[in-house]
């Protein structure tokens, strides 16, 4: 087990290698630049901003540099924003990222696996087309459509939430409700058909048909025997999902009125600010690289079927 996690620690290096090379050649290989606008830069400002940010070097020099500051842990400055390095607007925006992105992802994993486990035990019934009836709804409408309506209906029209904000501002955690329901649609709609599904299937095993054979009651044959491997699926799919549900939150905080990261993501590809981008997809890449990790830690608790040897 120790040997895994070391191998698989050393291995992140070389992948945020390859994906900090990819990132900077194909955002320098992008037409336009961070000093690009509609205004026309006199040609000594131009020649003094590239000078300023060393990009009046070689490429390849550009590059080393850029991989000496990542290897520091230093972003560089934002192109765009001034008196800002890459480091400060990443340090004060992702935490309220991973905040509502953990508390969707915790909300679409409670319900899911709620309603996959009634669908599951109810199959063909009215409960069971009611619940995959609201996941296809969940995978069906788009997170721009669902943040405005949930908007309009709980707090236009029933005034039960506040429109947007933040935790910081005045209304507290409530500003967290719409938005953490709004981004937890769409995965807990897949996290209900995946339970629903390996459930039904493990329920089938002869392992769960010894255990009633023995008189076990449907509660404990659930909870001790059904549940442990049929989430295998849904760990499979946190990884990824934990990764999207933060990256995926640019519509909600945009809707939402909300400090994250996501919104620096947008400014940042529509100002062509080189450092900006190349810092959030590294952390967005970081991010997703460790969930994964987790995740494969979680499966050896959860099979212990799976050797790490």
């Amino acid at each position: 087990m120790g040997r895994f996690v070391f191998r698989r620690f050393i291995s992140i290096i070389p992948t945020m290698f390859v994906i900090a090379t990819l990132s900077f050649f194909m955002i320098r290989a992008a037409p336009g630049g961070p000093f690009s606008s509609e205004k026309e830069v006199p040609q000594a400002v131009l020649e003094n901003l590239l000078k300023k940010y060393h990009m009046d070097e070689s490429l390849p020099k550009q590059y080393l540099r850029f991989l000496g500051d990542i290897a520091r842990g230093d972003l560089g400055p934002s192109f765009t924003n001034k008196d800002f390095t890459v480091n400060q607007l990443i340090s004060a925006s992702l935490p309220n990222s991973i905040i509502l992105g953990l508390t969707a992802l915790f909300i679409a994993l409670i319900l899911g696996v709620s309603v996959g486990i009634i669908s599951a035990l109810r199959q063909n019934s009215l409960a069971d087309y009611g619940a995959m009836s609201l996941a296809v709804t969940g995978i069906s409408v788009p997170l721009f459509v669902a943040g405005p309506v949930f908007m309009l209906i709980f707090a236009v029209w029933l005034k039960w939430l506040p429109t947007s904000g933040w935790i910081t501002g005045r209304n507290g955690l409530l500003t967290l409700i719409l938005p953490a329901a709004t981004l937890s649609m769409p995965y807990f709609a897949y996290i209900a058909r995946l339970s629903r599904a390996s459930i039904l299937e493990t329920l089938r095993s002869d392992y769960v048909r010894t255990a009633r054979a023995k008189g076990l009651s449907m509660p404990t044959i659930m909870f001790k025997h059904v549940l442990k491997g049929a989430l295998l699926p849904v760990v499979s799919y946190l990884g990824p999902a934990c990764a999207g549900i933060v990256t995926g939150s640019v519509v909600v905080e945009s809707i939402f009125a909300i400090p994250g990261l996501g919104t620096f993501f947008v400014r940042s590809a529509l100002n062509r600010d080189y450092t900006l981008i190349m810092g959030t997809v590294i952390v967005y890449s970081l991010i997703l690289i460790l969930m994964n990790f987790v995740v494969d830690l979680i499966y050896g608790f959860l099979d212990p079927r799976i050797s790490y040897k």
